[in-house]
């Protein structure tokens, strides 16, 4: 094959998709699926006195899925979230040996100023 049938075969491929951007909108639906919960919790707690709450959220969400989400439920400004996956325990039920569920946390530091009161979402 000469040059030119080379470049005339290589324009005739079907081009390649581009890869979904990390970090894409997040659907309306699906921004009740990131945030789990409210995580309820004594260290949860004490830790919004520095304007910081924290949820248990779908193991497979990125930070910016979570910003999102907060930001589009609750109409605050996220500075930063701080991601943990926290491994469950071996222990034992009734005699048996078990193992609690695996959980994974999202810490989200709200600008000054702003804060998501938790505890009236409750009652």
């Amino acid at each position: 094959m000469n040059d030119v049938a080379k470049k005339e075969t290589a324009k005739k491929a079907p081009a390649k998709k581009a890869a979904a951007k990390k970090g894409g909108v997040v659907s309306n639906a699906r921004l009740y699926d990131v945030l789990v919960r409210p995580i309820l919790s004594e260290k949860a707690y004490n830790a919004q006195s520095q304007n910081k709450v924290t949820f248990a959220i779908a193991p497979k969400v990125t930070k910016n899925d979570v910003k999102q989400a907060v930001e589009a439920l609750f109409k605050v400004d996220v500075v930063k979230v701080n991601t943990i996956n926290t491994e469950g325990k071996l222990k034992m039920f009734r005699g048996r040996q078990g193992q609690r569920n695996d959980v994974r946390k999202a810490v989200v530091t709200l600008a000054a100023g702003q804060s998501i009161d938790i505890a009236a979402g409750l009652r």
